[in-house]
């Protein structure tokens, strides 16, 4: 029976995912402004956790972040005006998902360019760690060769 509580405990925990660190003193009152603010705060990272949205962040500087959103949405910013916004004072690194230009190259094919040349390398190594292909007999290694065997025939 506990084994049964602690399984449906823990399925509904996961169920659950995760917890949004938006406050309730950071919404905005409008809803429509709120769904607005909650769709583009996904898109926004947190620059100090790197792997969260802002909403999904407790960090202080991803609550200025969500801060500096509403406000921008309240005064009538577009989303893209709003996001332009924050992406002028933070970089492209705080767009979960950056537009492939010439300064975001590396943040799209950085990771693969490491991986293809950790590829490289390693089977470079695993190449330069083979023995080396056994080669033809000279001619007296050909003669000595038959010498030991024709003795050994004559015993």
């Amino acid at each position: 029976m506990r084994r049964l509580t602690a399984g449906l405990t823990l399925a509904f925990v996961l169920a659950a995912g995760p917890a949004l660190a938006v406050k309730p003193d950071e919404q905005l009152a409008d809803p429509a402004q709120e769904a607005r603010a909650l769709t583009l705060g996904k898109e926004l990272r947190c620059v100090v956790c790197q792997n969260q949205s802002i909403d999904d962040s407790d960090a202080a500087l991803a609550r200025d972040l969500r801060l500096i959103l509403r406000e921008r949405i309240a005064a009538g910013d577009t989303d893209e005006q709003a996001i332009d916004f924050i992406v002028a004072r933070y970089g492209s690194f705080v767009q979960l998902r950056p537009p492939l230009r010439a300064d975001t190259v590396a943040l799209w094919f950085g990771p693969l360019a490491v991986l293809i040349l950790g590829g490289v390398g390693a089977a470079l190594y695993i190449r330069s760690r083979r023995p080396a292909a056994a080669t033809g007999l000279t001619a007296e290694e050909e003669a000595e060769v038959a010498e030991v065997l024709n003795s050994d025939r004559a015993r």
